[in-house]
């Protein structure tokens, strides 16, 4: 009985909320905020914010889109887990899971779920990440299982992409022209066409104007 009392006087567990969708937000955060367990700790839109967050409030957990107003969500992954002393990290993506899924876990992201099924699910993925528990849907399991048994496939076409490279071809989709994705990115405008010609020769495109349709498509048929 004792050690039933101890356990529901623990302290919810800080979330931190990270999505450029305000609505989004706003339903994360009151769903979450429902919950007796876990407590929203801030929000933010962007990386810098994000990181910021992260060293003001201690979050146990943060809650990330991969897409966000400024940086990405797999850098952000990325220069977390490097510091070695940053939360736990769930990815929220409208991005499709079978695409994106396995990018998360290697940049050192502990689950995927994508946005279309965060009404039944996002509180049971919070609750497990935090136990130290890997959340993914079945399907990628099963998939990511069978490539671990059956060894690596050959990339080829949107898998052959390094983060990067995909981080570029979807804001291209979105439509920024490649100034506004430099200055996203923090990087340089060279750098930036240089990613575009990579990416251009890896999926077999002859032009620019090929390329731009090829993303706008995919960021339709990924995105919703």
């Amino acid at each position: 009985m004792k050690r039933a009392e101890s356990a529901d006087l623990r302290p919810p567990a800080p979330v931190l909320v990270v999505d450029d969708h305000p609505l989004v937000r706003e339903g994360l955060v009151a769903r979450i905020g429902a919950q007796s367990d876990l407590q929203v700790c801030g929000e933010a839109a962007d990386a810098d914010e994000a990181l910021r967050l992260i060293r003001l409030t201690h979050p146990a957990i943060a809650v990330v889109d991969l897409a966000l107003r400024s940086g990405s969500g797999l850098e952000l992954i990325k220069r977390v887990t490097e510091s070695g002393s940053g939360p736990k990290m769930l990815v929220v993506s409208a991005y499709d899971e079978a695409l994106f899924a396995e990018r998360a876990l290697r940049a050192g992201a502990q689950g995927y779920i994508n946005k279309q099924e965060l009404q039944g699910s996002i509180i049971d993925a919070i609750r497990r990440v935090l136990r130290g528990e890997l959340y993914l849907s079945a399907a990628t399991s099963q998939r990511l299982a069978h490539q671990a048994l059956g060894g690596q496939p050959r990339r080829h076409g949107i898998d052959a992409l390094t983060d990067r490279e995909m981080q570029v071809f979807s804001l291209i989709g979105r439509g920024h022209p490649t100034r506004k994705i430099a200055e996203q990115l923090h990087l340089s405008v060279h750098t930036i066409e240089s990613h575009r010609e990579k990416i251009r020769s890896k999926l077999e495109l002859r032009t620019g104007a090929e390329l731009v349709r090829n993303a706008v498509l995919w960021v339709l048929e990924n995105t919703g």
